[in-house]
């Protein structure tokens, strides 16, 4: 199962949002590159939630519980979208100047790409921002996030 790092400014739309709202559309994204991850992702795929702006950190564990689908506000059929719900704040915030600084994480794209809200997290990597975060990780824990 595929996981995601997926960007928010807490401001416009945070993880307490995300767990208070029990599942919400992700919509909003309009870069290319961005959609055509989204286009890339399955029902019961996993997400790391990452808060931008003056926070600039993983928070937050989700599951994508739709494939990508047309998003119904827009009149652009390349425009696309899915749904998510919360599964837990992790125990410890990843802020971005530890990832910067771990040499694992050279080459990916919330490093080299600042821009990019939508990304893919290899399976080592992953492994990386749960074991940073002070997250237990085992078979489960890549299989379902519990």
């Amino acid at each position: 199962m595929p996981t995601w790092l997926l960007k928010s400014e807490p401001s416009v739309f945070s993880f307490a949002e995300l767990q208070r709202d029990k599942k919400v559309v992700w919509d909003g994204v309009t870069n290319a590159t961005a959609l055509k991850h989204i286009r890339s992702m399955k029902k019961g795929d996993r997400a790391f939630i990452y808060h931008t702006g003056d926070e600039k950190a993983v928070v937050g564990l989700a599951q994508i519980t739709s494939n990508p689908y047309p998003d119904s506000k827009q009149q652009n059929e390349k425009l696309v979208v899915f749904d998510l719900v919360p599964d837990r704040l992790l125990k410890q915030h990843v802020k971005l100047a530890r990832v910067k600084a771990d040499k694992r994480f050279k080459d990916f794209p919330l490093v080299t790409i600042g821009r990019l809200s939508v990304m893919p997290v290899p399976p080592e990597l992953e492994k990386a921002l749960l074991d940073m975060a002070g997250e237990s990780f085992t078979a489960d824990t890549l299989r379902c996030w519990k």
